[in-house]
């Protein structure tokens, strides 16, 4: 085929140095993704696949959805197991760009690396020729364009447990990694103070992370509720953020319009 295949919008912002913002879904339904396009606010839709319902179908659905705007890609959180069959499942789908939960051994990031990148001797990935909707069933398989975009994926893995951290400069040095993003409540309750996100220990774990992954030319993303809550990581020098997850927003939602209508009711 001549027509080249999907950009991807995360790759671009990050290759040209600029800031990037996604957003969290847990709902598996595509007009969530629409809304978040339709919002023009932000690069990215991230599907947290690891905590939400899903079937194979819904990687094709979501991708849709995101096909539907030119200037929007998406990127799933991949859980530990099976992360190969999910990661090469969900970019058949059209979702281009992976989050890799828990990482913990160099040989846990190489295999998260290896499930995205082409299966070619300059690669050294295993993701192979398939029939599936983001190379147009097929048509676009092993192409030029078909490997580039396998090279485009951005990786991104998520630093967890303490033994994760106490390896940093190890699980970083793997190349292929693009992108690093702390866990503070699975870290702290490895550490013994599940819940403690402001205990020297956790917050000087999500400095650490930070600022090797600066140094090591790699993009350190923070998870964050509000925009208030992006400038100590903006004085850190930190770029790349995703803000809110739906189930947060309804939640919260849910608690202060219902809490407050319980008041009025009772004040009648």
């Amino acid at each position: 085929m001549e027509d080249e295949l999907r950009r991807n919008v995360l790759r671009e912002l990050m290759n040209e140095g600029k800031p990037t913002l996604g957003t969290h879904v847990h709902s598996p339904w595509p007009s969530m993704i629409e809304m978040v396009g339709q919002s023009g606010m932000f690069d990215y839709v991230e599907y947290v696949s690891e905590y939400a319902p899903y079937d194979l179908h819904t990687f094709d659905n979501l991708g849709r959805a995101i096909d539907l705007f030119d200037d929007l890609t998406a990127m799933i959180k991949v859980e530990q197991e099976p992360r190969g069959h999910i990661a090469n499942r969900a970019m058949g789908g059209g979702i281009q760009n992976l989050l890799f939960a828990d990482v913990r051994t160099v040989e846990d990031v190489e295999e998260c690396v290896r499930s995205v990148r082409a299966e070619t001797p300059e690669a050294g990935g295993q993701h192979g020729v398939n029939m599936r909707r983001y190379v147009r069933f097929g048509q676009d398989a092993g192409s030029e364009e078909f490997m580039k975009a396998l090279d485009d994926a951005v990786i991104a893995i998520m630093i967890e447990k303490k033994s994760a951290v106490e390896n940093l400069n190890a699980l970083l040095s793997v190349k292929g990694v693009d992108m690093v993003q702390f866990g503070p409540a699975d870290y702290s309750m490895s550490i013994g103070k599940p819940r403690a996100y402001d205990d020297p220990d956790v917050m000087g774990a999500e400095k650490q992370i930070i600022e090797m992954a600066l140094k090591m030319g790699i993009h350190p993303r923070a998870e964050i509720n509000t925009a208030g809550d992006a400038k100590k990581y903006l004085d850190m020098g930190v770029k790349d953020f995703c803000l809110g997850t739906d189930v947060v927003v309804w939640m919260q939602w849910l608690r202060r319009n219902g809490d407050e209508m319980r008041k009025a009711l009772e004040g009648h």
